[in-house]
């Protein structure tokens, strides 16, 4: 049986799974567009979106993934940084205040 499912009850699918603060209001937001323009009969699992994507700070981005911003002063330029290894290494999903939504590797 299938049910389909708006972004509000998305968001409260991972509150119900005791994920509510995993990702940001506007991360679950994020998520929820591009899973669903991936695929439009993908099959919500909370714990597995949890298990392959992330939403980080660009400092804790680089401090997990050794990305050296110790020459870097400008705050653009670590962003950019960050960036450019996301995009080479795995998908960047979209940006929020608190970071950046991205599929972990």
């Amino acid at each position: 049986m299938r049910q389909t499912i708006n972004k509000s009850q998305f968001r409260d699918a991972f509150s119900d799974m005791g994920r509510g603060n995993q990702f940001s209001y506007d991360a679950l937001g994020i998520l929820f567009d591009y899973l669903e323009e991936m695929d439009e009969d993908f099959e919500l699992d909370v714990i597995a979106i949890c298990c392959d994507f992330s939403e980080d700070s660009i400092e804790d981005i680089a401090s997990n993934y050794s990305i050296d911003l110790s020459e870097l002063e400008d705050e653009d330029e670590k962003k950019e940084a960050v960036m450019e290894y996301l995009n080479n290494n795995t998908s960047v999903v979209g940006e929020t205040k608190d970071g950046i939504v991205y599929q972990q590797f």
